[in-house]
């Protein structure tokens, strides 16, 4: 599989090749679906027998990230993870369960949600004179399952 057609464009744009390495690691994150941090990419990659170094992988996730081809997101894990950016950019925020780490990617009350957020980013950025570019959005707790299973115990 090639890297797709929607994302040959930010190649072009940024004057990078498409390596073999980025191609790949394009790949994993495509076909998983789901956040990955570098170190589970690597080894994903290892098993299909793709001959790329830790540093490689960390290198590149950098360079995909700035290119808009990865976005980059932090759990408080200690890990960096990281995901497919939307095609078309679709800003979405994260619940995060604190027993069992699962990562539920969501977009309800979006309209709400950007309203609330663009509201504070303005009087933010005036309060302090910063030009805000993005920002994440994480709500920590604990998802059914180890509710039921704390219940069980």
């Amino acid at each position: 599989m090639k890297v797709k057609e929607k994302w040959k464009k930010a190649f072009e744009l940024s004057r990078k090749r498409i390596t073999p390495s980025r191609e790949a690691i394009v790949e994993v994150l495509e076909e998983r679906g789901r956040h990955l941090s570098a170190e589970e990419i690597y080894n994903y990659l290892k098993e299909k027998q793709h001959k790329v170094g830790i540093a490689t992988v960390y290198r590149n996730l950098e360079l995909l990230s700035r290119m808009g081809i990865v976005h980059r997101v932090n759990f408080g894990d200690g890990k960096e993870h990281y995901e497919m950016a939307r095609v078309p950019a679709l800003h979405h925020h994260h619940l995060i369960c604190t027993g069992c780490g699962k990562v539920v990617d969501y977009q309800d009350f979006q309209q709400e949600e950007n309203e609330f957020v663009e509201r504070l980013g303005r009087a933010l950025g005036k309060k302090y004179d910063f030009l805000i570019q993005s920002h994440q959005l994480y709500f920590y707790g604990i998802c059914r399952d180890c509710r039921l299973g704390e219940v069980k115990e």
